[in-house]
């Protein structure tokens, strides 16, 4: 019999909770809870998502405690995991991340470019503030981390808590091969066992096969330099792809291919090499930020409020999504020793034969109670190389920034994006950026 766990999820409030509870529930048998929290600083938000959750779990899984507090001791105390997705700022700080870039005709996008830098500096104490309360109250948990922006508060860990049992994870590369596993029909993208290197939101598939060992490439290749990720026609299982900003971006690795057919690459690096013509497809004032408030949001906390309301969660329309089946295998692994090969964001230290061992790098590991061990992706070529150490450069400034609290490197920092034309148009954006985020960043010299 396995031994149940304890789990705190940190960021009660997001949208994506419910989803992670619906997962946690439908994996009784492979990661049994004996008690689930949620752990977030505003009460208020949780609440709407709690009572849901609340209703659910005394459905679905009576046997589990189930917890909602906005006190650390309380949420943090005997856990065998924290899964931490906090949004500091929340979405309307998002907004501001997206449009101030856009205003100066740069991307504006959470993770990538200026808005990513100013989410990173403010990412940066939350997280660390989490691995204390953790450390504190419940020294031998794991954190599984799924706050963005992912590489930034990766290098942030690795030099503030080099010791703590922390691992940084993306469902993005997650949600690509379950679209794949659709569009050459295999049933899940756990079927694909793949090599892959990169930072997060920024990296590159060398090889895809079968569980048989069969090369799937040749297949999905062609696909690719016709449709991207996104679907042949207008039907698709994938979820995401019913927003149209996602159908974009998926469409989009289309043109990214095209740069270097000699692998597939992460949706996001149609930020990185074709700036301008997301900026021209871009609404400066709606962006995704809005788009989510409008649609997800809207919608996700009006399902909890009527559950709550109705008493019971019988006829909800809350599934678990990628993000969270990948946390809980995460998390099985760790628990139960199942050696799950999964693409996680650790220190480097040869993995990628030519990138410095101190670069907070996404690739393959294998994943048991000893923790994580990276699989050797051997020698890069050079036009990736290159591209990873200017934004390995990026994200080692934004962190020096912060714990130096200078002015200076953060204008380095935006400047040596790739998405960012100018030093002038960098600096522009980064004063923009400092009076947005007074109640946020340190007071930069």
């Amino acid at each position: 019999m396995l031994k149940k766990q304890s789990v705190v999820i940190a960021g009660g409030g997001s949208t994506y909770t419910a989803g992670i509870v619906m997962m946690l529930i439908e994996n009784q048998d492979k990661f049994p809870l004996r008690t689930l929290k949620f752990y977030d600083n505003d009460g208020e938000r949780q609440k709407i998502v709690a009572d849901a959750c609340a209703i659910i779990i005394q459905e679905r899984a009576p046997e589990i405690e189930f917890i909602a507090t906005t006190e650390p001791e309380e949420a943090f105390t005997d856990v065998d995991f924290v899964m931490a997705h906090i949004r500091v700022g929340g979405l309307p700080m998002r907004g501001l991340d997206e449009k101030i870039p856009l205003k100066h005709g740069v991307v504006g996008q959470e993770t990538c470019g200026p808005g990513g830098i100013a989410y990173g500096m403010r990412s940066i104490p939350g997280v660390i503030e989490l691995v204390e309360f953790m450390e504190q109250y419940s020294p031998e948990a794991w954190m599984l981390n799924y706050s963005n922006p992912a590489s930034i508060v990766a290098e942030a860990t690795r030099i503030l808590k080099p010791d703590s049992k922390i691992i940084n994870i993306c469902d993005m590369p997650v949600a690509i091969k379950k679209g794949i596993a659709d569009i050459i029909g295999l049933a899940d993208g756990n079927d694909i066992v793949d090599r892959y290197y990169g930072l997060n939101h920024f990296g590159w598939w060398t090889e895809m096969l079968d569980k048989s060992g069969n090369d799937l490439l040749p297949k999905i290749k062609e696909h690719v330099a016709k449709w991207g990720y996104g679907p042949s026609s207008v039907e698709n299982d994938n979820p995401l792809l019913e927003e149209a900003s996602w159908m974009d971006t998926f469409q989009k690795a289309k043109d990214s291919y095209s740069v270097d057919p000699e692998t597939l690459p992460n949706t996001y690096l149609k930020y990185y090499l074709f700036p301008d013509d997301v900026v021209a497809h871009s609404d400066p004032t709606f962006t995704r930020a809005d788009e989510v408030m409008a649609n997800r949001e809207k919608t996700i906390f009006a399902e909890c409020q009527r559950v709550a309301a109705a008493g019971t969660a019988a006829e909800t329309s809350f599934e678990a999504g990628e993000h969270a089946e990948f946390i809980v295998q995460l998390a099985g692994a760790l628990a139960y020793n199942t050696y799950e090969r999964m693409l996680l964001i650790v220190e480097n230290n040869g993995a990628v034969a030519n990138l410095p061992l101190d670069a907070m790098v996404e690739v393959p590991c294998l994943v048991s109670k000893r923790g994580y061990e990276p699989l050797a992706m051997g020698i890069i070529p050079q036009f990736q190389k290159g591209m990873i150490e200017q934004q390995l450069a990026v994200e080692k400034l934004v962190v020096q920034a912060y714990l130096e609290q200078s002015y200076q490197k953060l204008l380095q920092a935006i400047t040596l994006s790739k998405t960012v034309p100018s030093a002038t148009v960098a600096k522009a954006i980064l004063d923009d950026l400092v009076e947005a985020n007074q109640a946020y960043w340190p007071v930069l010299k």
